[in-house]
């Protein structure tokens, strides 16, 4: 195994399940001190998953300040720095119309998707301000265009492309990298009625269709492109938001002809 990240210091927020705990872990078996962060009690069981690595539960909501700054705090005290914030906790916010969306719901969505981003930001920044460091917020390509999403979720996410762009700049000169990762269709506890309920009709195979992949995505593979932004490999990679979808945005929705299909291209 790889170890690039040995002995840095990572917390990652929504790593109770899905993409979150896929890179808490990835992290950890590539040597670095992790902090697992989640208001879900179920990320308690995620050292469990990785028995030789440093990887602490640590239970917070991701959206009210006092809880990420303790998340913060826990992890100078225990690793004496900080080099990786991921980002990541999230909830879906309902499918409903514009007309139908409740402001309650909308704003726990951007509470919980885009506060949360900003207090990860605005609380481990200053902790890497002498060693330089790497965030790396969870958006969707939700918040790219149109189609993908909810109207609270895809507001939230488009929210969080502008917030790492800003962050980047606001951060200039310190050796803080800022970027997102902007996930397409991913099978995780968010989307897990999506992928059940089209096998339990017989069509799971029309699962991610619409990219040229013909799939959907698996956690490990958004948590590998996130662990890329936090290492040295990326170390000029800033302000970025890396859209990892099996091709689904690089084109505007179109038909195929079916004759399209069956030719190679």
């Amino acid at each position: 195994m790889n170890r690039r990240f040995e002995g840095r210091s990572v917390v990652v927020t929504g790593a109770a399940s899905g993409i979150g705990r896929a890179t808490a872990l990835l992290f950890a078996r590539e040597g670095a001190n992790v902090l697992a962060v989640d208001l879900d009690p179920a990320v308690g069981s995620i050292a469990a998953d990785a028995p030789d690595a440093v990887l602490e539960p640590f239970l917070a909501d991701c959206g009210a300040e006092d809880d990420v700054q303790a998340a913060i705090a826990c992890a100078m005290e225990r690793h004496g720095q900080l080099d990786v914030v991921v980002a990541n906790a999230g909830i879906l916010g309902g499918l409903v119309g514009l007309l139908d969306q409740g402001a309650e719901d909308f704003a726990q969505t951007l509470r919980i998707n885009l506060i949360g981003a900003f207090l990860a930001i605005k609380h481990g920044a200053p902790r890497m301000m002498e060693r330089g460091g790497s965030i790396i917020c969870t958006a969707s390509v939700a918040g790219l265009r149109s189609g993908a999403g909810g109207i609270a979720y895809s507001a939230s996410k488009a929210g969080v492309i502008n917030l790492v762009q800003l962050a980047c700049q606001q951060l200039s000169g310190t050796g803080i990298r800022v970027n997102a990762v902007c996930p397409g269709l991913v099978e995780t506890g968010m989307t897990q009625s999506l992928f059940d309920k089209a096998r339990s009709a017989g069509k799971g195979a029309q699962i991610g269709q619409l990219n040229p992949l013909k799939r959907g995505g698996a956690p490990d593979e958004i948590a590998a492109a996130i662990a890329f932004l936090a290492s040295s490999e990326a170390s000029y990679v800033n302000g970025h938001a890396l859209v990892v979808d099996g091709g689904l945005a690089s084109s505007l929705p179109l038909s195929r002809p079916a004759s399209l299909e069956k030719t190679s291209l």
